[in-house]
């Protein structure tokens, strides 16, 4: 009888292969026993991490069904020219935002986080996993979209690097309760500029625009974090984007790091201390392919798959009721 996907997918680790040779000087240097899912299994079973770092992009979201921003044709940037922008960028630009705040009102109305249209994936959960098990330490998101929030995980956990839509203000500072925001987005524009006479100036979720400063709490938190962390896992990002994409160099020497992508990233030359896939020192291990899927066997090899899976289930069944 041939073994279903399923039962292939149980949580009983596989055999690890054993490593090859190593010379004096790479056995002095190497941090994993092989660059690849095996050298960091055996990492976890001996190491037992509990500083993990997870660095998310838009390969997350976009498995939820959320456009992202640069994709020819599908991105968010293509799909602007119903707005008429000078470029697309303008609509996350806050001079722009000063003077044309409707398209960008209405472009949050469409992308707005309820949970209803869009809910957390399979890989969404794998972080909140880290977190229920004591090992997650910060998870840092490029994503505004609070998918991460919507697992559950407690929101000091999460550094959004961009902002996100968990809070607003009014660009005179004032603060705003997202509730209020959100129910003025989702009425239209009238009460867009209700809002904005009600607490003396326009108001915007606290997502960074371009001409705006990264949040203090991205900021304070990487010179805080990074120098502990034990094994930095990078999911779905093409880490093109500064300063994000020179935080892999941040970790200390003898951190694994591990990128989960469909293409390869962050081996550029501009990012000092970037990815060195294959280098001697076998700290840097590379998994292409469909993020859920790759975290998926990922779990399975550590033995957390059915606990991982379980609360995805849960979390899928909490999200069905809030959208009935």
């Amino acid at each position: 009888a041939q073994t279903s996907p399923a039962a292939a997918m149980g949580d009983v680790p596989a055999p690890m292969s054993p490593p090859p040779p190593l010379s004096k000087e790479e056995e002095a240097r190497r941090v994993l026993v092989t660059a690849d899912l095996d050298g960091i299994v055996r990492y976890i079973s001996e190491k037992n991490p509990k500083n993990v770092i997870v660095m998310v992009g838009a390969g997350l979201s976009t498995a939820a069904g959320i456009p992202d921003f640069r994709s020819p044709g599908t991105g968010l940037y293509a799909n602007l020219k119903r707005f008429n922008l000078p470029s697309p960028e303008d609509i996350f630009d806050i001079e722009y935002f000063r003077d044309h705040p409707e398209a960008f009102y209405e472009l949050a109305r469409d992308l707005w986080p309820t949970g209803k249209k869009y809910s957390p994936t399979i890989s969404h959960f794998f972080v909140k996993l880290l977190e229920q098990q004591g090992r997650l330490l910060r998870c840092y998101t490029q994503n505004v979209d609070t998918l991460e929030l919507l697992t559950g995980m407690n929101p000091r956990r999460v550094v959004a690097a961009h902002g996100n839509f968990a809070t607003a203000h009014a660009l005179n500072g004032k603060q705003v309760p997202i509730h209020e925001l959100e129910d003025a987005i989702m009425a239209g524009p009238e009460a867009c500029r209700a809002l904005a006479g009600k607490y003396g100036a326009l108001v915007k979720p606290d997502i960074v625009f371009f001409g705006e400063p990264l949040p203090k709490r991205f900021t304070y938190g990487v010179a805080a974090d990074f120098p502990n962390c034990d094994l930095l896992i990078v999911l779905g990002t093409s880490l093109t984007v500064a300063p994000f994409n020179q935080l892999v160099a941040k970790v200390p020497p003898r951190c694994p790091r591990i990128l989960i992508n469909r293409e390869m990233a962050g081996t550029h030359p501009h990012i000092l201390g970037g990815f060195r896939f294959g280098d001697a020192d076998r700290r840097d291990v590379f998994l292409k392919g469909d993020i859920d899927l790759a975290i998926r066997n990922f779990c399975q090899r550590v033995g957390w798959l059915k606990a991982l899976e379980a609360m995805h289930a849960e979390g899928s069944m909490d999200a069905a009721v809030e959208r009935a």
